[in-house]
C-alpha cells in the first residue's frame, strides 16, 4: 500500500488503529482526578498510649517513634464482612444484615539492626502477659523485670525455672498469663491500651488518604526464620492486628519538611531534602526542559524581585551555573534541536492516531534467519534428497517407502 493510501486510510479513521486521547482524558484529565493510587507510597503511624502509659516515654523516645514509623515493609488495608440472613417473605427471598465484622490485617516490619521492632514487639508482650517479666540472668532488661533472686536452684537466675514447686508451702512468683487489672488494683477504668490507634496514609499526585485503626490489639506475631540458602534475604517481623472500628481521612500534603498533613512524614532527620542538582535553575543544558535556560532566566527574575541580599545571592548563583552549564556550547544547535523535536511531537499529538506512524515512518528492521536471508512471509525450501519436503505452501507428498 502506497504512502497516500495509508496517509488517507489514517486520516479518514482506521477500524484497528487507536490513539491514546481516551487513556489520556479519562487518566490525567482534572490533575489526574482519577489515576490509580501506587502501592509504593504510604507511611504508617503508630500512636502508642503514652498518655497514659507514661513508662513507654521512657522506653520510646521522639526519635524512636519517628524512625519506627519508616520500618513498615508491607501493610494491608481493612477489610469487612458483614452477615446477612436469608428471611423468607411470602416465598420471597429477602437479604437481612445483622452485624459487621472486621478482618485481621497484617502489617510485616524490617528486623532492624536497632531492634525497635523488635521493642515494640516485646513491651506489647510484657505489658499484656506476665510470662515475660520473671527474670532469667541479669544480662539485659528484656529478661524480665520481675521475681526474686533464686537461692542456689539455677545459679545465676532470677528465677528458678527448673524447680518444681507444685507443693511448695511458699511459692514465690505467681503472675503468669494475661494480665488482667482488677477493681482492687484501681484500675477502674480497665487497662489501658497500648496502641489509641494506628493510621495508614496513602499518597498520591501531592494529595494523600487515610485508614485509622481505632483500639488495635496484636491478635498474632511470628519472628522470621534464618536460612543459610539465603544469601540475599533480610529478615522481618510480622504483626497481625485486630481493631474496633476504621476512620477514612483525605486531604492535600502541605509541601513543609516535616509535612503537616503526615506526622513524621518527610523528616529532615530522615529524608533527603536537599533539590538534586539535575532540578536546579541552570543545571541542564536545555533550553526549554526542566532545570535549562529558561528556568534559569525565570529563577534570576523572581529572586531578584525579592529585594533582598538572599535573593541577589540566589540570582548570582542561578547565573554562575547556568553559565558553567553552557559554556562552549552551541546554542543555536540545542535551539534547533528542541524546536524540532517539540514541533514534531505536537504535530504527532493533533494528528489522528493512525497517521502518526505514517508522516513520520521509520525503516522495517529485517532479522536474518537460517541463511542470512531476510525474514518474509513464505516459508523458504529446503530441499535434501531423501527428505520430506518443508514448503508448507503445498500439500506434504509422503515418498513411497515400499520399493515396489
Amino acid at each position: 500500500m502506497g504512502f497516500g493510501q495509508d496517509f488517507l486510510k489514517g486520516f479518514f479513521g482506521n477500524d484497528f488503529l487507536k490513539d491514546y486521547t481516551h487513556a489520556s482524558k479519562t487518566f490525567r484529565s482534572n490533575n489526574s482526578a482519577l489515576s490509580p493510587r501506587r502501592k509504593f507510597l504510604f507511611h504508617v503511624v503508630f500512636n502508642l498510649n503514652i498518655q497514659q502509659i507514661p513508662q513507654l516515654a521512657n522506653v520510646f523516645q521522639t526519635d524512636d517513634l519517628t524512625s519506627l514509623n519508616l520500618l513498615v515493609k508491607e501493610i494491608k488495608l481493612p477489610a469487612y464482612r458483614f452477615s446477612v440472613d436469608t428471611m423468607n417473605q411470602y416465598n420471597r427471598k429477602r437479604k437481612v444484615q445483622t452485624q459487621i465484622e472486621y478482618d485481621p490485617i497484617t502489617c510485616i516490619m524490617h528486623d532492624d539492626a536497632s531492634d525497635l521492632s523488635r521493642t515494640l514487639w516485646y513491651n506489647y508482650f510484657s505489658y499484656y502477659y506476665k510470662d515475660a517479666s520473671q527474670k532469667y540472668f541479669d544480662a539485659a532488661v528484656t529478661n524480665g523485670s520481675l521475681g526474686p533472686n533464686a537461692q542456689g536452684v539455677d545459679p545465676g537466675a532470677s528465677y528458678p525455672y527448673g524447680f518444681r514447686d507444685i507443693y511448695t508451702q511458699d511459692r514465690e512468683i505467681n503472675d503468669w498469663g494475661y494480665i488482667g487489672e482488677s477493681y482492687m488494683d484501681g484500675a477502674r477504668e480497665g487497662k489501658p491500651a497500648f496502641f489509641r490507634d494506628i493510621t495508614i496514609f496513602g499518597m498520591n499526585d501531592h494529595k494523600w488518604c487515610a485508614y485509622t485503626l481505632i483500639n488495635p490489639i496484636i491478635s498474632a506475631f511470628e519472628h522470621d526464620t534464618y536460612n543459610y540458602a539465603e544469601g540475599a534475604g533480610i529478615m522481618q517481623n510480622t504483626f497481625t492486628f485486630d481493631y474496633e472500628t476504621v476512620k477514612y481521612y483525605h486531604g492535600a500534603l502541605t509541601g513543609t519538611k516535616p509535612d503537616g498533613a503526615i506526622p513524621s512524614f518527610a523528616n529532615p532527620g530522615n529524608y533527603d531534602t536537599v533539590t538534586s542538582p539535575l532540578a536546579r535553575p541552570g543545571s541542564t543544558a536545555s533550553i526549554f526542559g526542566q532545570g535549562g535556560l529558561i528556568d534559569a532566566a525565570g529563577g534570576i527574575i523572581t529572586d531578584l524581585s525579592a529585594g533582598n541580599l538572599a535573593g541577589v545571592i540566589g540570582a548570582i548563583q542561578k547565573g554562575g551555573t547556568a553559565y558553567e552549564t553552557f559554556k562552549g556550547r552551541d546554542l543555536r544547535a540545542i535551539l534547533k534541536t528542541e524546536s524540532t523535536n517539540i514541533a514534531r511531537s505536537q504535530i504527532k499529538q493533533d494528528l489522528p492516531g493512525a497517521a502518526r506512524g505514517v508522516l513520520f515512518p521509520k525503516a522495517p528492521v529485517q532479522q536474518p534467519v537460517g541463511n542470512k536471508q531476510p525474514a518474509g512471509l513464505k516459508p523458504v525450501t529446503t530441499v535434501v534428497p531423501g527428505a520430506v519436503p518443508t514448503n508448507l505452501n503445498k500439500p506434504i507428498t509422503i515418498p513411497d517407502q515400499s520399493g515396489t
